[in-house]
C-alpha cells in the first residue's frame, strides 16, 4: 500500500501539470482538478503513443515527462485547486482513496493480466512500436492505447502497474466535483479492475463521464468528441461512444469541430496498421499491401477461439459450426455458467432501454439507444462474450437515475459493495464455493501482510530460451508470459506456430525494426517438435512436483 500511495503523489502532480499544458493548447472539456487529470491522461497517452514509433517508453521517457508535469503542476500552481474541497469532502474522498489502495494492492487475478496486458507493458517499455509485432504474438494486434500510457510509467513512478488505481481516485474527484452520485453508487464493481492494467476501467468509466457531461448540458463538441474517440482507442467494444456523441451534436456546422477526434482516430488506426497490418482488429478488411499481414491461417484460429469464449469453452469450433440458428441463440442462453444470467439480463436490458426511449421521446436517449444498439449488434456478431457489453448496464443505469441517486444513498452503496469485494478478494475460497463457474476467483490468493508494504505480485521467472531461425526467444515453464524476458511465447503459441508449419522471424537484427512470419523448413520443424516435447517435459516435471 505504501508504493501505491507512493506512486499516487508522483503521479497525480504529473497528470495535473500536463492537464494545465492540454488546457492552454486545446481549451478546458470542463472545470476543476477532474478536468485537469483526465486531460493529462489523454495528452500524455497521445504523446508517449507517438513517441512509442520512434523509442521504446524506457526510464528517460519516464524521466523526462515526470520533470515537464512537475514543472507544470508548480508553475500554474494548481495546487491551490484542492483547497476548493471543503473538510467534509476530503474525508470522504481519503476513506474512498483508502479503499481504493487496499484493493489496488491485492493479487492481479484477471486472466488477461498475465497473457496481454503485462508483456504488452513490457514490450513498449523495452522496445516501443515495432512493425509486424502482431506476427510475433497475435494478442499484441490489440494493443489498448491504456497500455502505451501504463508504460509510460512502468518504471519507477508505477513499477507494480497499478495505474487503474490513480484512475479511479480521478473518477471519484470527478464525482465530488460534479455531484455524480449514480456514478459512485455503481463504482464498487470497478475496485475489481484495479490491481492490474485493464483498459476496462477507464474505457468504462469515462464513458460515463462522458455521457454525464452531454446530459448535464456540455456542449463543448471538439473534446467531447476527442475524449469519446479516446475512450474507443482503450477499448474498441466502447465504439458506441464516438457514435452516440457525433450523432448528438451532427450539425454540419459542427464537422469542423471534430478534427482533434479523428486526428486521435487517425493515430489508432495507423497504430493497427503498423501492429498488425489492418486498421482495426480483428476485422480483416482494409489491406495495404503492407508486407508484414498476419499469416490467415493464424488469424482463422483467432477467430474460432472468438467463437468459442461466446459460448465459454463448452462447445468446439466443430460443434458450434453444426448449429442451426435456433442453437446458437439457445445454446447462449442455457450455458452451464452464471454467464447465462448476464446474457439473459443485456437482452432483458435492451428491451427496457428500448420501451424507456420510445417512452422518453428525446433526442438525447433516443440517439443513445441507437448506439448501444449498433454497438450490441457488432459484439454479437464477432464474439458475444459477457465482458464486451458489460458497459451496457453502467450507461442505461446512469441514463435512469443520474438525477435520482442522493450523496448518502451512493455513500452507502459503495460502502457495502466495497466490504463485500474485498470480503471476498480476501477469502476467496468462499466465492471459488459458491460461484464455482466464476473462473477468475481460483486466481485470486487473499490478503498477505505484505500489501502493506507494496502489493502483491507474482514472479516465476522460469523459463527456457530456443532459437528458431533468427528469432531467439523464451518460453515460460506454465503457460503465460508474464514475466518472461522479451521475445516471450508461451507453449500454447509454439505449439499453434508448428501445427500451422510458421514460425515469426525478425525483419533485422534490432527487435524495435518489428517481424514479419516466415514457413518452417523441414529441418526447422523438427527442431521445434524437439522444443515442444521439451516443454512437455518440463510441463509434466512441475505437474509432478506440485502433486507431492
Amino acid at each position: 500500500m505504501l508504493f501505491i500511495l507512493l506512486a499516487i503523489v508522483i503521479i497525480f502532480p504529473v497528470l495535473i501539470g500536463f492537464g494545465e499544458i492540454f488546457h492552454k493548447f486545446f481549451g478546458k472539456i470542463w472545470q476543476g482538478i477532474s478536468a485537469k487529470l483526465f486531460s493529462g491522461m489523454f495528452f500524455l497517452a497521445m504523446i508517449w503513443q507517438i513517441l512509442a514509433f520512434f523509442i521504446p517508453l524506457n526510464i528517460w521517457v519516464e524521466a523526462v515527462s515526470l520533470t515537464i508535469g512537475f514543472l507544470a503542476f508548480f508553475y500554474f500552481k494548481t495546487y491551490k485547486d484542492f483547497l476548493k474541497f471543503s473538510k467534509t469532502e476530503i474525508l470522504k474522498l481519503s476513506f474512498l482513496t483508502l479503499i481504493i489502495i487496499i484493493s489496488g494492492s491485492y493479487y492481479p487475478f484477471i486472466l488477461d493480466h498475465f497473457g496481454y496486458y503485462v508483456p504488452s507493458v513490457n514490450w513498449l517499455s523495452e522496445f516501443g512500436l515495432s512493425k509486424g509485432l502482431a506476427n510475433l504474438n497475435l494478442i499484441y494486434a490489440q494493443m489498448s492505447v491504456w497500455h502505451i500510457f501504463q508504460a509510460g510509467f512502468s518504471h519507477f513512478s508505477d513499477a507494480f502497474l497499478r495505474i487503474n488505481v490513480v484512475f479511479l481516485i480521478a473518477f471519484f474527484i470527478y464525482i465530488f466535483e460534479k455531484k455524480a452520485w449514480s456514478l459512485l453508487f455503481i463504482s464498487p464493481i470497478f475496485l475489481l479492475f484495479i490491481q492490474s492494467p485493464s483498459p476496462d476501467l477507464p474505457a468504462i468509466a469515462l464513458s460515463l463521464i462522458v455521457l454525464n457531461e452531454v446530459i448535464k448540458g456540455n456542449t463543448n463538441l471538439k473534446l467531447l468528441f476527442a475524449f469519446s474517440v479516446f475512450v474507443f482507442t482503450i477499448k474498441p467494444t466502447m465504439i458506441w461512444m464516438p457514435i452516440f456523441v457525433f450523432l448528438y451534436f451532427f450539425k454540419k456546422e459542427n464537422l469542423k469541430f471534430l478534427w482533434l477526434g479523428v486526428l486521435v482516430g487517425l493515430i489508432y488506426i495507423f497504430k493497427n496498421i503498423w501492429l498488425f497490418g489492418y486498421p482495426f482488429f480483428p476485422v480483416q478488411v482494409g489491406d495495404f499491401g503492407v508486407s508484414w499481414l498476419p499469416n490467415s491461417e493464424i488469424l482463422q484460429y483467432s477467430s474460432e477461439v472468438a467463437i468459442t469464449k461466446t459460448y465459454d469453452l463448452q462447445y468446439s469450433v466443430s460443434e458450434i459450426q453444426k448449429f442451426k440458428t435456433w442453437d446458437y441463440i439457445y445454446n447462449w442462453f442455457t450455458l452451464h455458467s452464471y454467464k447465462k444470467y448476464i446474457h439473459f439480463a443485456f437482452i432483458l436490458s435492451l428491451i427496457f432501454f428500448g420501451i424507456f426511449a420510445f417512452k422518453k421521446k428525446d433526442k438525447l436517449t433516443t440517439i443513445l439507444f441507437i448506439s448501444i444498439v449498433l454497438k450490441s449488434i457488432l459484439v454479437l456478431f464477432f464474439s458475444a462474450q459477457y465482458r464486451f457489453f458489460l458497459d451496457v448496464f453502467f450507461v442505461i443505469f446512469v441514463l435512469v437515475f443520474h438525477s435520482k441517486i442522493k450523496e448518502k444513498l451512493s455513500l452507502l452503496s459503495f460502502s457495502l459493495g466495497a466490504f463485500l469485494i474485498l470480503f471476498l478478494m480476501s477469502f476467496p475460497k468462499i466465492l471459488q464455493s459458491q460461484i464455482p463457474t466464476f473462473k477468475l476467483g481460483y486466481f485470486m490468493e487473499g490478503f498477505t501482510k505484505n500489501q502493506f508494504f507494496k502489493p502483491a505480485y507474482f514472479a516465476l521467472n522460469s523459463y527456457q530460451t530456443f532459437k528458431i531461425g533468427n528469432l531467439e526467444f523464451n518460453v515460460p515453464n506454465y503457460d503465460l508470459c508474464f514475466d518472461t524476458p522479451q521475445p516471450a511465447l508461451s507453449p500454447d503459441s509454439v505449439k499453434k506456430y508448428f501445427e500451422v508449419g510458421i514460425f515469426p522471424q525478425k525483419k533485422s537484427d534490432n527487435l524495435k525494426d518489428g517481424f514479419i512470419w516466415k514457413k518452417l523448413s523441414e529441418e526447422e520443424k523438427v527442431k521445434l517438435k524437439t522444443i515442444i516435447n521439451s516443454l512437455s517435459q518440463s510441463s509434466q516435471r512441475k505437474s509432478q512436483s506440485s502433486q507431492k
